[in-house]
């Protein structure tokens, strides 16, 4: 392969190579564990011929395989995997190749990556867990693969309706294990007469090796029959449980998943419901077309993802009927509903916006956190129905407060105004007022002492810094001195409570957004949630003219965040906060899920283009 090709420079030569007037659409999902020996060539590879063939979807590049979900026309589908398989590396890759309706729903397809093509270089291909303490398992320990027809066989056996032992198939050995998110299986699963079946209800998949550890007991001697969508996080799962040793050697995955079991059996076998699907189609049935979902709200029978519900908190997809989608703009998954979660206050006003209030008071006695946000009506898919725009907790700058803030990115939010909602709060250290004196004795301008001012707040300070609850005002120490960040090094412990506290108070925020201060704070934050929690709690940062703090310590470990990082350029330099410093920041992020933006307008958040699209394009990807 020659990753220089270059793609064709016409629609005419893209038709040529990729047969664009055959009628038929398909996806194709396959991956590839393998060592890949230069891993940016087969990417730049991936980008030429993809592109050549008009090929739209996801693929990621590792040092460890490749995992690839593709979507166009059958005929440019099909010489992808000629061209694929003339390469030794996916010798015995199984290509799963289906005909399929083009998309049409523009907002599940741009979701699912289904409007534009993605590749990506990627440090391992699937991420099993997300706790740095826990070591990677060898994927050469991964469990024995199970044709469709064979795993078939093992199920009918343990049912007591077949013959056949091949995973030592007495009743009480046998266990099934899906390796799916809950939202997968709500809607279609296995289910075997007779035997155990294990159903972890994770919200994603990093959050299964804890679920394993906690259950290994029922897994211990047994013979464990895994499976999933398509076959890839069988293989890391499966590793994982058997590099816990003796007691752990039987573990068997279904070779192609699910997708290749209803391909064997279309009446669906010992399956029930609907294969989730990670592309436009959304889920894939069997000839019995049965609905094992249920509606959150009503209880009715109810399977169909199409209208991409959420729950409030944690972002889970819901099921939610039509009906209830207009009854209600507010849902709580089953798992938020155990760990407690309330619903939040939203109330719909008669002029048709939203009004929401977060308030809280400080354990620390600093002043409570109120802010009211009005949004207006979020816009309409293809479908008619509302779109639900993400939240995004801001955090200002130092000597700022919520209310200035707020008004400083004005034109953000409303540029932002149909996909996402700013929600500003102040920070928990109040700064006393400075001023300079007046060195003019016959000046008639005020003392500062006769202004009337809002309090400055701070999320980190100076050590020697007195944090005061009444407003005074003090002589300033000195000039600006753009290096003063470097001395705020006390605080974070006080400020990381107050912003989990404030989360757990109103914890449905799917981003968190920082300026200067604010965005070290950010990333300060994000960092102390993955060592505590094992991954940061939100699904994406932006993080505007920050630097690294000198606060605790970031290690080697990067933050697994997906992050925008907007910062002045050498060109339209910020006198605050160098770009290199700026730049120091985004390094702490895992490099292939980082994104720079550099501008020319210094030390502020830009809105116009090109800029503000950008921020746009990063937005669209958590929709």
């Amino acid at each position: 392969m020659d990753g220089t090709a270059a793609p064709p420079t016409s629609t005419q030569e893209q038709q040529k190579e990729g047969g664009a007037t055959d009628g038929r659409y398909g996806v194709l999902l396959y991956y590839k564990y393998a060592e890949v020996p230069d891993a940016p060539a087969l990417a730049a590879f991936y980008e030429a011929r993809c592109r050549a063939l008009a090929l739209v979807g996801r693929v990621r590049v590792g040092p460890d395989g490749v995992n690839a979900t593709l979507g166009g026309r059958m005929a440019a589908l099909e010489k992808h995997i000629e061209e694929m398989s003339s390469n030794s590396l996916f010798d015995g890759t199984d290509f799963k190749l289906a005909s399929c309706e083009e998309p049409v729903d523009e907002r599940v397809a741009r979701e699912c990556g289904f409007t534009s093509l993605s590749v990506r270089l990627v440090k391992e291909l699937v991420t099993l867990c997300s706790n740095p303490s826990l070591t990677t398992p060898e994927i050469s320990l991964a469990g024995r693969h199970l044709s469709a027809a064979d795993f078939h066989s093992v199920l009918q056996s343990v049912a007591g309706t077949g013959s056949y032992s091949e995973a030592s198939a007495e009743k009480n050995e046998v266990v099934v294990l899906d390796a799916r998110n809950l939202y997968e299986t709500r809607i279609g699963k296995f289910h075997v007469p007779n035997v155990e079946t294990l159903h972890p209800e994770i919200r994603q998949y990093s959050d299964l090796p804890l679920w394993i550890d906690e259950h290994s007991e029922k897994l211990r001697g047994k013979s464990i029959m895994m499976y999933c969508t398509g076959g890839i996080r069988c293989e890391m799962a499966s590793a994982y449980i058997r590099s816990k040793g003796e007691g752990f050697e039987n573990v068997f995955q279904l070779y192609g998943g699910i997708q290749r079991y209803l391909e064997q059996f279309p009446d669906g076998g010992y399956f029930d419901g609907k294969n989730f699907v990670f592309d436009h189609r959304i889920s894939v049935g069997s000839l019995k077309d049965n609905i094992l979902g249920t509606c959150l709200i009503c209880g009715s029978t109810y399977d169909d993802y199409s209208s991409r519900c959420r729950c409030t908190h944690c972002r889970i997809l819901v099921l939610v009927c039509s009906t209830c989608q207009d009854s209600t703009k507010e849902y709580v998954c089953e798992l938020c509903l155990r760990n407690g979660k309330p619903c939040c206050q939203i109330s719909v006003r008669q002029d048709g916006q939203t009004e929401t209030e977060l308030s809280e008071s400080s354990a620390f006695g600093k002043p409570s956190i109120t802010n009211k946000v009005l949004t207006s009506s979020a816009p309409m898919s293809n479908g008619g129905e509302q779109l639900k725009k993400l939240r995004i907790l801001c955090l200002h700058g130092f000597r700022q407060n919520a209310s200035s803030f707020k008004g400083r990115t004005s034109a953000l939010a409303k540029k932002l105004k149909h996909i996402a909602e700013l929600v500003f709060i102040d920070a928990p250290h109040k700064l006393s007022f400075v001023y300079q004196p007046n060195s003019d004795p016959c000046s008639d301008k005020p003392s500062p002492l006769s202004f009337t001012t809002k309090p400055k707040f701070a999320w980190l300070v100076s050590p020697n810094t007195s944090c005061h609850t009444e407003q005074d005002w003090k002589i300033a120490d000195a000039t600006f001195d753009p290096l003063q960040y470097q001395q705020q090094t006390d605080g974070f412990e006080e400020s990381y409570a107050y912003l989990e506290n404030a989360i757990a108070q109103d914890g449905n925020f799917d981003g968190i957004l920082g300026f200067s201060q604010g965005a070290s704070m950010a990333a300060l934050l994000c960092r102390q949630q993955q060592k505590t929690c094992g991954s940061p709690k939100f699904r994406f940062g932006i993080f505007c003219s920050g630097y690294p703090a000198p606060v605790g310590d970031f290690d080697s470990e990067p933050i697994r965040l997906p992050s925008l990082h907007c910062f002045g350029s050498t060109v339209g330099h910020d006198r605050q906060i160098a770009k290199r410093t700026s730049a120091d920041l985004a390094g702490l992020f895992e490099e292939d899920r980082r994104s720079i933006m550099e501008h020319d307008m210094g030390h502020i958040i830009p809105t116009r283009p090109p800029y503000i699209d950008q921020v746009k394009e990063f937005l669209r990807n958590f929709m």
